[in-house]
């Protein structure tokens, strides 16, 4: 009872300085907290949705896959099932759907209404199975082929309203409609843009065919379970259909979702686990500082009969009350941080209602859990400290430890871990295969940043001095005395600039590498890519017919070349051995516009008659050679005998691996209406018509929003964006660790601060002016940051040139470091340090000098 009432009364009495490390807590448990609700909210409303949409049994076509979107393919069922369906036992009713994603829908100012958080566009027709998640809330529903009917989450977000034009573009072709009903949602729509159309219209315009459907619904009757439908219906159809329960067809709705959301859950519980890594520096100093502060005190305790254990536990203790008191405001926190990522999704297309949001029982366990061990952990090394503290101590003056320097050991451990760091990045960078040498750059990283942490009160002496003499040196005696209270207890200081250089590695190693995959992608293209311009898809549609006939009507231009992708084809090797594989059909321009090196043989032979080419591993791998014929079996036609007339090299990261042959060819082998869509097209303008064929280009393709038309410039500017905004997401999610990492600057110079009360009214007394002392506090602060800084720099460009020799192997060659990025940081680093500093230097200013030199 008396430990814990120590313990209450130091934790009071000290709250001040804990208030920071309390933060930590908090910031790290609500990251970890943050995420799991988001994600659990995410999954309950799209399980609800599911739960809600599914029917009984559904019955839809086989072997259907996600690239049929991008395919341009919407696979059916004939009608006459429909009435084979209404005839079996135990069924009430059945629905059949005409239902396409491949639907760019624009409003009459040439804009698609569709959603841009990559949700899909849905066109189907308006039957009795939609009444389970909508309801009509104005209009009617579409009564012929000029009506349709739009949610009112799209009608809302893109201003539409009754009586407005839309155009809608399909694979069959494109029509007009006018909006005539808007129907809401009865459950979460998690952002998806959907435009109802009578069946019959549906059916022509979207499947075009009709009379076919894209899939069946069927209810049960009462007293007939969903099992015994499904195999009525099995015996019924046969096996040459999907039929699924309800169960089922949610399960597999659910994993697809739940998927892509466990890789985001996991990517954000890692950035989690790096703020909390960092958190444990702060709690570590806090306590150590405390400890040091308290040396008399704790050195009276035991003189009064106090054992270690006793002191150690109270310091335990103390540290348990910070965890349980900032865990609980983190997991608050969390619910709070959650609502707040619902509301950035909703703003960028995708809606979940905080109607929907959960809070498993699991998410404040975990949470807890996390900031009660982790405060408790960090704080062990400074209570085992506080228990070794001699009754002999209370004779002495309180302050900081007399350990000034890194152990030996600690210094050989640390020299230890960081060499065979180093090694294991020296065998990854020179590692055949990436995958080989991505295991050896995950050791060297763990290796080097254990290493660099352990050995940190080390480097502290020497990089200090260094950065003292270039930074300091030159603002006389006050520049000499903050770098001497920076180097006073080398711990502290490493521990201190080792929270910030986890955060600003790893930043660095980032930069390093999307500096180095744009410039090697840049420099692919302009070695490897001979066409002037690129047509393609951003959001997954398909580039329709329309949309290839307006590229081809385009002025100015030398040729158009149409690339295909025709999946699942079945290859007999020459041994006799099948492997399925997906080839790339083109025109035979396209040898033109991606200069592809071969090894052996002419690639344009292999967009002549019945014949093709295969990459350099595939031909090795199955003793493959130029002149072999391969036998190729078409998934939804026939077998071709196909002639090997080029060999292509794997030394390439454009269509490195593709197997090529002539449009033509496939054409042969496969029926019109089962040909996929083009995945890309690729121009090349007539000498010195650039300009005009560009802007004829865009001008044709203007009205159909779903594809891009860039030249060179724009891609690669495009390709620049897009990694610019993977990595300023991951640098935003980094940032809580730094923040953290700055509190720990804070909290190290506001406790160093109280440490020194005695020291700096002693220093105010001899003539340092207050302006002195706040310029002093400020230039160490300004130092410990370098310090992290530098570390944490030189640490991530080694990982980032590591990572892009291994980037190397699959063609992306060129290191780039960017310098301008790094420079930034670390001049942002000294000015962090300087923010850190202002608050402990402004309370170092103020101090009353008698009081602080009569401080015991």
């Amino acid at each position: 009872m008396t430990v814990l009432k120590t313990s209450l009364r130091n934790f009071v009495a000290h709250k001040g300085r804990m208030a920071l490390s309390a933060i930590a807590v908090l910031l790290s448990v609500a990251f970890v907290c943050g995420t799991l609700v988001f994600t659990d909210t995410t999954n309950a409303t799209f399980d609800k949705l599911f739960a809600s949409t599914a029917s009984d049994v559904s019955v839809s076509p086989k072997g259907v896959s996600d690239n049929d979107t991008r395919q341009g393919r919407v696979r059916t069922l004939p009608g006459s099932e429909l009435a084979q369906l209404k005839r079996i036992d135990g069924v009430k009713s059945v629905t059949g759907d005409a239902t396409s994603q491949s639907v760019t829908v624009v409003n009459r100012k040439g804009d698609s209404i569709g959603p841009s958080s990559g949700a899909p566009t849905v066109g189907t027709n308006w039957d009795t199975t939609e009444h389970r998640s909508v309801k009509i809330t104005s209009g009617h529903s579409p009564r012929g082929p000029t009506e349709v009917m739009v949610d009112a989450d799209t009608a809302d977000t893109k201003k539409l309203k009754l009586g407005d034009s839309l155009r809608i573009i399909a694979v069959p072709g494109e029509f007009r409609a006018k909006i005539v009903g808007i129907a809401t949602f009865q459950v979460t729509n998690p952002g998806a843009t959907l435009v109802y159309m009578d069946t019959a219209t549906a059916q022509r315009k979207l499947l075009g065919k009709p009379g076919v459907y894209s899939n069946y619904s069927l209810t049960a009757q009462p007293g007939v379970s969903n099992d015994q439908l499904k195999k009525s219906v099995v015996a019924e159809l046969g096996t040459g259909v999907k039929v699924q329960t309800k169960a089922e067809a949610s399960k597999e709705a659910e994993s697809d979702i739940g998927s892509f959301l466990d890789v985001m859950k996991y990517a954000m519980l890692g950035f989690a686990g790096i703020a909390v890594l960092v958190g444990i520096f702060l709690i570590v100093n806090t306590f150590s500082m405390l400890v040091a502060q308290r040396t008399r005190e704790i050195g009276l305790m035991r003189a009064i009969g106090s054992s270690r254990k006793q002191i150690n536990r109270s310091v335990l203790l103390e540290a348990l009350l910070l965890g349980i008191v900032g865990s609980i405001l983190g997991v608050l926190g969390g619910v709070g941080l959650a609502v707040g990522l619902m509301k950035v999704m909703g703003s960028a297309g995708l809606h979940l209602s905080t109607d929907q949001l959960t809070v498993k029982p699991a998410t404040p366990i975990v949470g807890l859990t996390i900031g009660i061990v982790v405060t408790v952990i960090a704080a062990y090394i400074p209570a085992r400290r506080a228990g070794k503290i001699s009754p002999m101590a209370a004779l002495r003056d309180a302050g900081t430890p007399a350990d000034t320097k890194a152990g030996r050991i600690r210094g050989a451990i640390g020299t230890l871990l960081t060499a065979g760091g180093a090694a294991a990045l020296v065998v990854a960078g020179n590692a055949d295969k990436a995958v080989d040498g991505s295991m050896f750059l995950g050791l060297g990283v763990v290796l080097t940043l254990i290493g660099f942490i352990v050995i940190g009160p080390l480097l502290a002496g020497l990089v200090v001095r260094a950065l003292a003499t270039v930074v300091l040196r030159m603002f006389g005696p006050v520049g000499r005395l903050a770098e001497r209270n920076a180097l006073r207890n080398p711990r502290r200081t490493g521990a201190t600039g080792a929270a910030l250089m986890i955060g600003l590695a790893l930043v660095a190693c980032l930069s390093v590498v999307g500096s180095s995959m744009v410039a090697s992608a840049s420099d692919e293209l302009d070695k490897s890519v001979g066409a002037d311009f690129i047509i393609q898809s951003d959001g997954g549609q398909p580039i329709t017919q329309q949309i290839e006939k307006a590229a081809h009507r385009a002025k100015g231009l030398k040729h158009v070349s149409d690339a295909k992708q025709i999946e699942g084809a079945e290859i007999t090797l020459p041994g006799g051995k099948k492997v399925t594989k997906d080839l790339s059909a083109a025109d035979p321009t396209y040898a033109e516009d991606l200069r592809t090196p071969v090894v052996s043989g002419d690639l344009a032979a292999a967009y002549g008659k019945d014949a093709m080419s295969v990459p350099e591993g595939f031909a090795k791998s199955h003793q493959v050679k130029e002149g072999d014929t391969l036998t190729v079996a078409f998934k939804e036609g026939r077998t071709a005998k196909l002639k090997v007339a080029a060999i292509t090299s794997d030394d390439t990261s454009l269509d490195k691996g593709a197997l090529y042959l002539n449009i033509a060819t496939v054409e042969r082998y496969v029926p019109a209406n089962l040909m996929p869509a083009n995945v890309m097209m690729l121009a090349q303008a007539k000498d010195g018509q650039e300009d005009a064929a560009y802007t004829s280009l865009k001008a044709q393709l203007h009205q159909y929003p779903s594809v891009k038309v860039r030249d060179q410039t724009d891609y690669k500017k495009e390709m620049k964006n897009q990694i610019g905004q993977l990595l300023n997401l991951v640098y935003g999610l980094l940032a809580l660790a730094i923040i953290v990492a700055i509190l720990g600057v804070v909290n190290t110079l506001a406790l160093s601060v109280v440490e020194r009360t005695r020291e700096i009214g002693l220093m105010r007394a001899i003539g340092l002016s207050r302006r002195q002392m706040r310029r002093m506090i400020r230039l160490e602060s300004v130092v410990i940051a370098l310090f992290g800084a530098l570390l944490g720099l030189g640490l991530g460009m080694g990982w980032g040139a590591t990572a892009q020799k291994l980037l190397a192997l699959e063609g992306l060659k060129t290191l780039e470091i960017p310098w301008p990025t790094i420079i930034t940081v670390f001049i942002g680093s000294a000015v962090v340090g300087l923010i850190a500093a202002l608050i402990p230097a402004f309370r170092a200013a103020r101090m009353n000098i008698l009081n602080a030199i009569a401080t015991d």
